[in-house]
C-alpha cells in the first residue's frame, strides 16, 4: 500500500461530529490523503462515483452502506476496510475478505464501555439498588432495607459469565478486583484458559444453577439464538440477577418476561429482541427489571476511542505493518 493511502469515509454523516474530533481529522490528514472529509452515506450517487475509484481504504462507521462484490467493482484500488465501530457483519459481505480486501474492526474499543457498564450493573444489582430506588420513591421513609429485598450484598457471591468474548474477558478481569467467585462457560475455552482468566470453567446449566448473577456475553449467531430459554431460566436460583448487555436474540424474550413477572429473579437488560420493545411490554414497568435502551456500548465521547483505534489501524496500513484488529474469514462463522 502507498505510504499515503487515499481514505474515503463511509458512515451516517451525523455520527462524525462526535466520532471524529479535530485532532482525529488532523492526525488522519497527516498519514493519508482524504479527498473529501464528508462521509459517503450511499454508494450509488455522483459523489460516490467520483470518490470510490480513488479509495484504497474505506473508513466506515455505523450507517455505512453495504460493501460487497458490486462495490469492489466500483472501487478497484480498495485494499482495506477499517471500521470505527463493532461488528462488520452488518455492512461487509464475507466475499470481500475472500477477495483479499483486509478488514479491521474497532470491536475491542467498543468492548471497554460495555464491560464498564456490565460491571457497574452487577455491583448495583447485587446491592439491589434498582429495586430499592423504586421502593424508596414509593415509601419516602425508613425501612429495614435488607428485609425488603432478597439476597442483598455482593460479598462472597458467585458471578457466572457466559462467553469469553472480548467483553466477557474484560468483565472477568475487572470482577477479579471484588470478592466474587467467578464461573465461565464458553465452548471454545479450556478449563486451563478459564483458570488463567480467574474463573472456573463449567457447563452452562451448571453455571445457571450456581450463580447469584449471570452475565451474558456470547455472540449472536444462528447456533446461539435463544441460548437462554425457558428451561435454562428455570435453573436460576431464587433471587438471582440476569444481566444481558450482549444481544436480545440470545434469550427467549417471552420466557424471560414470564420469569420476571413471577418476581423470582431480577434482571438488568440493555438489549432486547426486538431492539425496541412494544409499548405494552411488561419489562418497562416490572419493579425487578432495570431496562436501558442499548446504551452499554460506546456513546458520545466514548466513540472517540473507536476513531483512535481505527486511525491507529490506518497508520499501520500506511507503514506496511500488520493490523492489530484484523477480522479474518476463518473466524467469520463464530464472531459477533
Amino acid at each position: 500500500m502507498a505510504q499515503r493511502p487515499t481514505v474515503v469515509l463511509a458512515m451516517a454523516p451525523a455520527l462524525t461530529t462526535e466520532l471524529m474530533t479535530d485532532a482525529h481529522r488532523a492526525r488522519l490528514a497527516a498519514i493519508a490523503d482524504v479527498p473529501d472529509a464528508a462521509p459517503l452515506a450511499r454508494f450509488d450517487d455522483a459523489r460516490a462515483g467520483a470518490l470510490l475509484p480513488q479509495a484504497e481504504i474505506l473508513l466506515t462507521g455505523w450507517g455505512s452502506p453495504r460493501i460487497d462484490a458490486a462495490l469492489l467493482a466500483r472501487a478497484p484500488k480498495l485494499r482495506a476496510v477499517v471500521h470505527a465501530a463493532g461488528t462488520v457483519k452488518g455492512h461487509v459481505d464475507p466475499d470481500v475478505l475472500a477477495r483479499g480486501v483486509r478488514v479491521s474492526s474497532a470491536a475491542a474499543a467498543n468492548a471497554v464501555p460495555v464491560a464498564e457498564f456490565t460491571v457497574a450493573a452487577i455491583l448495583l444489582a447485587g446491592k439491589r439498588a434498582f429495586r430499592l430506588q423504586r421502593l424508596y420513591r414509593e415509601v419516602r421513609g425508613f425501612r429495614m432495607w435488607p428485609r425488603e429485598v432478597p439476597a442483598i450484598g455482593n460479598y462472597g457471591k458467585t458471578v457466572g459469565v457466559v462467553g469469553a468474548s472480548r467483553i466477557g474477558r474484560l468483565v472477568l478481569e475487572r470482577l477479579r478486583a471484588f470478592d466474587f467467585a467467578l464461573l465461565l462457560h464458553d465452548p471454545f475455552v479450556s478449563a486451563a484458559e478459564a483458570a488463567s482468566l480467574g474463573a472456573e470453567w463449567v457447563e452452562i446449566d451448571d453455571l445457571l444453577r450456581r450463580s447469584d448473577v449471570v452475565s451474558l456475553h456470547a455472540p449472536s449467531l444462528p447456533a446461539t439464538r435463544h441460548l437462554i430459554d425457558a428451561r435454562r431460566l428455570a435453573l436460576l436460583r431464587d433471587g438471582a440477577v440476569f444481566v444481558n448487555t450482549a444481544r436480545g436474540a440470545l434469550v427467549d424474550g417471552d420466557a424471560l418476561a414470564a420469569e420476571l413477572a413471577s418476581g423470582r429473579i431480577d434482571a438488568v437488560i440493555d438489549t432486547t429482541d426486538p431492539e425496541i420493545l412494544p409499548a405494552e411490554s411488561p419489562l418497562y414497568d416490572l419493579p425487578n427489571v432495570f431496562l436501558t435502551p442499548h446504551v452499554a456500548g460506546a456513546m458520545g465521547a466514548e466513540t472517540q476511542r473507536l476513531a483512535t483505534l481505527a486511525i491507529d489501524e490506518i497508520e499501520r496500513l500506511a507503514q506496511g505493518a500488520p493490523l492489530a484488529h484484523e477480522v479474518r474469514l476463518a473466524d467469520w462463522e463464530r464472531i459477533a
